[in-house]
């Protein structure tokens, strides 16, 4: 069975940011789900979504700087600049990143490890509010 579900999340500031009880409290019925997996697509092109540490948040700091230094504002190579200079780097942190995770579920829960949690990466100064699909195949 497949269930689908749309969410809007509130807007975030800039950075990496944990979702994962967000995402959950959205769907009681993977309580129900033995064995499944589910599915978060992002529908953006400046945010994006991954897995990683879920208790240190300095980890959380590091990412946002090394993908600001990976990906600086205002290079001078970006034609894509009517936007604003946060916008062209947004787009390529989210190519880099992604658009969408999948995690297992199992006996009635997210299988993630100790460690981990799902993040949201927006990538702009303003991004606003932010829109996922959440597929629950069981």
């Amino acid at each position: 069975m497949v269930q689908q579900l749309e969410i809007s999340l509130p807007p975030f500031p800039r950075g990496f940011h944990l979702i994962s009880d967000l995402v959950v409290e959205q769907l009681p019925q993977i309580g129900k789900v033995q064995s499944g997996l589910l599915h978060v697509f992002i529908k953006h092109t400046s945010a994006s979504l991954t897995i990683n540490e879920n208790a240190d948040p300095t980890v959380r700091d590091d990412m946002e700087q090394f993908f600001n230094r990976a990906v600086p504002e205002n290079a001078p190579y970006f034609t894509h600049t009517y936007e604003g200079p946060d916008d062209m780097p947004a787009h390529i942190k989210a190519s880099m990143l992604g658009s969408s995770v999948t995690i297992p579920i199992t006996d009635g829960r997210l299988n993630l490890g100790t460690w981990q949690g799902i993040y949201l990466c927006e990538h702009r100064d303003r991004g606003g509010s932010r829109t996922l699909v959440l597929t629950v195949q069981s």
